[in-house]
């Protein structure tokens, strides 16, 4: 059994979760205060909220992440994933992401796999997690590295490329409902937006030769499945996060990246990657009205270079290392394929 907690921020974690789960030899439990997706039909385990607008300590003076003082829904999560571990005692145990549930998991003696995240990780509750995990499965490719990590980091590092839920999917066929003109899709994720009020509406303004469609965020509602759209845009704008650009990959399409402000310059460090490979458009902040034309115009001219990022099977990859370590219950470096 290897159990698997699943980060409750945006969606690109459990896609993330579900993609490799579905090819590991074994039974997988997912632990997450998520809902429970109906497309999941193994093991899970509910955890509570453990959120609050004052938290006291939450970090213990810098050392973690997220351990506020005397919150109950933190007390509690922690007492599930401790008795689940304790009944059922998992041969390997991943996060995706938390500090505190990996260092739990190898408090109590069980073989920790962290999924990396890219951005400045050198805190004390990053440095923490890493240097305990037995192996770091990073969604990106080797040679596209995150500057300034540690030897001992990179030699228990799987770099898989990216992984999509997309990945291997056959892109469907052109159909009827295909605009009349070109189509920019704007993606957005689950995880939030800080999308300029009246900056859309100016683009559209700017930009009559092209249609466009809005996916989730303040502007339209969420889209379960984008991937039909993702496959006939002809552009497709969105964040920096993994998930969605991932998903871009998968699909093969020319994109315009925005990162967005998250915690340790997440999205930022992702985009710099993308631009010095020249894989994406990239720009720091929204566009101008001005620069719309031109720049719908030069993203869609860009050469399909996403197969440096994306190699397919991102999730076989990464599936194949956790079924390797949850067999020999050993956590040696050696067992990480390169």
């Amino acid at each position: 059994m290897i159990g698997y907690y699943v980060h409750h921020q945006g969606r690109g974690h459990l896609h993330r979760a579900q993609s490799i789960a579905a090819h590991v030899d074994g039974p997988v439990t997912l632990l997450s205060s998520l809902p429970r997706p109906a497309a999941w039909q193994g093991p899970w385990v509910s955890l509570p909220a453990d959120t609050t607008d004052a938290p006291r300590d939450p970090t213990a003076r810098g050392r973690l992440h997220w351990v506020p003082q005397h919150h109950p829904g933190h007390r509690e999560r922690m007492g599930l994933i401790a008795e689940w571990i304790r009944r059922r005692t998992p041969s390997l145990f991943v996060t995706d992401v938390s500090v505190e549930a990996a260092a739990l998991a190898r408090l109590m003696g069980v073989p920790v796999v962290v999924t990396a995240m890219r951005g400045d990780r050198s805190d004390a509750g990053h440095r923490l997690g890493y240097d305990l995990a037995d192996a770091l499965v990073a969604p990106w490719p080797a040679a596209l590295p995150e500057p300034g990590w540690p030897d001992s980091w990179h030699r228990k590092t799987l770099y898989t490329g990216s992984i999509s839920r997309y990945d291997g999917r056959p892109r469907p066929p052109a159909g009827d409902d295909a605009p009349g003109r070109d189509e920019v899709v704007l993606m957005f994720g689950a995880g939030g937006s800080d999308l300029p009020a009246g900056a859309l509406h100016a683009a559209r303004r700017a930009t009559p030769g092209w249609s466009w469609t809005v996916l989730g965020g303040p502007q339209a509602a969420w889209t379960d499945d984008p991937w039909p759209v993702l496959c006939r845009a002809r552009v497709v704008i969105t964040h920096a996060g993994q998930n969605a650009v991932a998903e871009c990959a998968a699909a093969r399409v020319p994109a315009l990246v925005i990162p967005q402000d998250r915690p340790h310059g997440e999205q930022h460090a992702t985009a710099r990657a993308l631009d010095a490979a020249g894989l994406a458009t990239v720009r720091a902040t929204w566009p101008a009205a001005r620069e719309w034309p031109a720049l719908l115009a030069r993203t869609a001219a860009r050469p399909d270079r996403w197969a440096q990022w994306s190699f397919g099977d991102g999730a076989v990859r990464a599936a194949r290392l956790l079924s390797e370590l949850a067999r020999t219950s050993t956590g040696r470096a050696a067992c990480v394929p390169r």
